[in-house]
């Protein structure tokens, strides 16, 4: 995919390192991101390639700050032009730059008892700045491009197929987008339909100046949707660049995908 970006800074990450203490067994301590240094600009679609256990997940709950930082900054530039270090932010601080500033998608929608689908869509349109009727009818917007339709709007969201959740899950995290995205593994459940038109819906999100930070299992949707691809190995960054010069070798086998 070609790259149209305005080429503005949005995310930088520099020396980041994660580890965790294993208190559960032997109180031994082990890392799992190692110097991690890469940035993102408004606009560009990254995408996140390495086989399972590379650390990508991590990376992503890290940048969300569901998981502290060890060492290592993570710079991002709010609406305002402020540069501010998310890894040095308190956790009040980090919630209020959550949902307008910085989004995140995980693979699985966590089920939550008596919340019907559209009130969970509508609720993260409100968390984004709209107001209740505006991000009800984006809410409505939102599902039917997803193919979720208008009798499962009031259904909870527990009682939901796997592809539904996952539809569902993405709806969330495309209402009023915010300003950067983070996307873990959004359409492993979806049948080929419903794919093409996450993916759709997901590559709309670079033209309109949003910075995409996504992990995909599937070469063929990185290749659609990503400009640059950013492969990991046992945490670290072992090659990045445009994704028609890295996809090549990834559909090889030489960088482990």
């Amino acid at each position: 995919m070609e790259h149209s970006s305005t080429k503005t800074a949005l995310l930088k990450v520099q020396n980041l390192n994660k580890s965790f203490v294993l208190h559960n067994i032997d109180g031994r301590t082990i890392q799992v991101l190692h110097d991690l240094h890469f940035s993102i600009n408004a606009g560009e679609h990254v995408a996140l390639a390495g086989t399972s256990g590379a650390g990508k997940s991590t990376l992503l709950r890290i940048l969300f700050q569901t998981y502290s930082t060890s060492t290592g900054s993570i710079l991002f530039k709010l609406a305002s032009g402020e540069w501010v270090d998310l890894a040095q932010l308190t956790d009040s601080e980090i919630v209020a730059i959550r949902g307008r500033e910085i989004g995140y998608v995980s693979q699985f929608l966590r089920a939550q008892p008596r919340r019907s689908v559209i009130d969970l869509v509508t609720r993260a349109g409100i968390s984004r700045g709209l107001d209740n009727n505006e991000a009800r009818e984006q809410a409505q917007m939102t599902l039917e491009k997803l193919h979720i339709g208008k009798p499962l709007w009031e259904v909870h969201t527990s009682v939901l197929s796997g592809g539904e959740k996952q539809r569902v899950n993405i709806a969330a995290g495309l209402i009023s987008p915010p300003r950067l995205l983070l996307l873990d593994e959004p359409i492993s459940a979806l049948d080929p339909e419903n794919r093409t038109l996450a993916l759709e819906l997901i590559q709309e999100l670079t033209l309109n100046g949003v910075a995409v930070l996504a992990v995909f299992h599937d070469l063929d949707a990185i290749e659609q949707v990503s400009h640059r691809i950013i492969a990991m190995e046992m945490g670290r960054i072992v090659q990045e660049g445009p994704t028609n010069t890295l996809l090549p070798l990834l559909r090889k086998g030489y960088i482990h995908s």
